[in-house]
């Protein structure tokens, strides 16, 4: 007999208990249908035109477009649409064509992969660095060689989802988000149980926007002889003197073993990247199977990358902009008395802390313009949903006043505020 399930959220879906494979799609279908009905469903919207401070998507209930100020996008400097990032795209299509053809390790690693390689190593001082194609597949593909099942990795809450794959081959233990008196409680109670200990973290957190009190937990790693990684792919081009993230913010170059993140973000790209030493990154590049068994990242993609970390020097007025833009909405919240947490970065959580007034905000906001992700159970507890805005350079004072006034509307009609 299958089962039957009433619903919550999706974390309800995803592991029904002795249903088959159809009637657990079944199941969900008619829980998506559900939402849809409420115009709750608020994911795969389409985009018109790409991402962008402002820009044309279709509204999916009505069908129509909506222009939307938008705040759902991770291009924190506007490179994606930067004319010197799109030429060298161009160009690496016209020299190297639209596709790698192999995987790295067996013939498509070309000189502009090389170049991008040495110039992420460089970019945070580590001796070499390797290249995905993501940063989802950058953190599960370098995870899974390094730790195996004596290995211990020790996880702060708030990592993110790839990192809790890369761990499925070892073992894990957490330690509350950003507590370092919880990490070395963790830390004292599996002193040398483990052939290696790591600790990882993220840099700046991604639904959060904090970030982690990076020098302390250096301490701690020296201390107890542990490997640390640190994520940084909200931190690059957003947080530090120059916008190179934490490790720069924290002039921590030397202390951190390894940081990993994505081109998705800051470069304005696809594809992911790790530093560390040398002898480390040789071994990935034998062992890490998202890299040795997928294909090399396209020419395209490679070379829009190189231009985007290039920028971030040639060109510091967008870093500039942002700093300037995430300090102008902060005041505005704070004018206005919303809750946005304890975040450092360009990333906003709008607390609600109720699901279903988070669904109606997030569709009221829509329709009136302003496109931000409601976040929901599971990807933060019921008590912490809230709106996730992130702030680009590439929004305007004007923008970012009708938001504020939007969003001060917006609150008050479901009670927040």
């Amino acid at each position: 007999m299958e089962p039957t399930l009433k619903a919550k959220s999706l974390k309800d879906f995803e592991d029904v208990k002795n249903a088959s494979l159809g009637f657990r799609a079944n199941l969900f279908y008619d829980y998506y249908l559900q939402n849809t009905r409420k115009k709750h469903s608020n994911y795969r919207i389409i985009s018109k035109n790409g991402s962008g401070a402002k820009i044309t998507v279709i509204d999916p209930y009505s069908k129509k477009e909506i222009v939307c100020i938008s705040f759902v996008s991770n291009d924190y400097l506007g490179f994606t649409k930067h004319h010197k990032v799109i030429n060298a795209g161009k160009d690496a299509l016209d020299k190297f064509g639209s596709g790698s053809g192999s995987s790295p390790l067996i013939g498509g690693y070309n000189s502009l992969h090389d170049e991008l390689e040495k110039k992420i190593a460089r970019f945070f001082k580590k001796e070499d660095s390797i290249t995905y194609t993501s940063g989802y597949a950058a953190n599960t593909g370098t995870i899974m060689a390094l730790l195996k099942n004596q290995d211990l990795a020790i996880l702060d809450m708030g990592v993110h989802a790839s990192v809790l794959e890369g761990c499925a081959l070892t073992n894990k233990k957490f330690f509350l988000h950003n507590d370092v008196s919880s990490l070395e409680q963790v830390l004292n109670q599996t002193k040398g149980k483990f052939r290696n200990t790591a600790i990882i973290i993220d840099g700046v957190y991604s639904q959060d926007g904090d970030i982690a009190p990076i020098q302390e937990i250096v301490s701690l790693a020296k201390e107890y002889n542990a490997f640390l990684i640190v994520d940084d792919a909200h931190g690059v081009g957003v947080v530090g003197n120059k916008g190179k993230g934490v490790l720069e913010m924290y002039n921590l170059y030397d202390e951190v073993d390894m940081i990993t993140g994505t081109f998705s973000k800051t470069f304005a790209t696809v594809g992911g990247y790790v530093a560390a030493n040398k002898k480390i990154i040789t071994l990935l590049k034998y062992f890490a199977y998202s890299n040795i068994f997928s294909a090399a990242a396209t020419p395209q993609a490679v070379s829009c990358a190189i231009k985007a970390i290039d920028l971030l020097d040639e060109e510091p007025e967008w870093h500039q902009k942002l700093k300037e833009n995430i300090k102008y909405f902060r005041n505005g919240l704070d004018t206005i008395g919303i809750d946005y947490g304890n975040t450092e970065s360009a990333i906003f959580p709008i607390m609600i802390r109720d699901e279903e007034k988070t669904k109606i905000a997030g569709r009221l906001l829509f329709v009136n313009g302003i496109y931000a992700n409601p976040i929901l159970y599971p990807a933060v507890s019921r008590k912490q949903t809230r709106i996730r805005m992130s702030v680009l350079a590439t929004h305007t004072k004007i923008m970012l006043d009708e938001s504020l006034n939007t969003l001060e509307d917006i609150l008050k009609k479901v009670d927040v505020l």
